[in-house]
């Protein structure tokens, strides 16, 4: 398991999508498989950024680990802002017209439809997301 710690600031995005990205082709990773899993990691990142401390910033852990039977790559998130457990919302209703869905919810949409799992709890006075990606 490897794991970076960075202030929850979108600037720090680069380096967390590095971070990954290291992680992931030292696994030998294909390039389609990447590109899902850092369309997740920055969706995810940026919402901790953008809404985890209101107006102030905290830290962000992200923590990547590999497995070999099956063959994934497991990314989690950690951070001690608000409580938010962004599975606990419906997913939105991708059949109405742009105008009539509510807004939000769609970034957590894509990550739950491309990702094989994801989870949340809310432990310690920490916001815990999981999500996992076979490979």
């Amino acid at each position: 398991m490897k794991e970076l710690v960075v202030k929850s600031l979108t600037d720090n995005l680069e380096s967390v999508l590095g971070f990954v990205d290291s992680e992931l082709e030292d696994c030998g990773c294909s390039p389609k498989t990447m590109i899902q899993i850092d369309i997740a990691v920055e969706e995810l990142f940026v919402n901790i950024a953008n809404y985890a401390y209101g107006s102030d910033t905290g830290p962000a852990t992200i923590r990547v680990e590999r497995s070999e039977n099956p063959r994934a790559v497991t990314i989690t998130f950690i951070d001690c802002g608000m409580p938010y457990d962004p599975l606990a919302k419906p997913d939105p209703d991708t059949t109405l017209s742009v105008e009539e869905r509510e807004i939000g919810g769609l970034g957590i949409f894509m990550v739950k439809k491309s990702m094989d799992d994801m989870t949340y709890e809310y432990r310690d006075g920490k916001n815990i997301l999981t999500i996992k990606k076979n490979l």
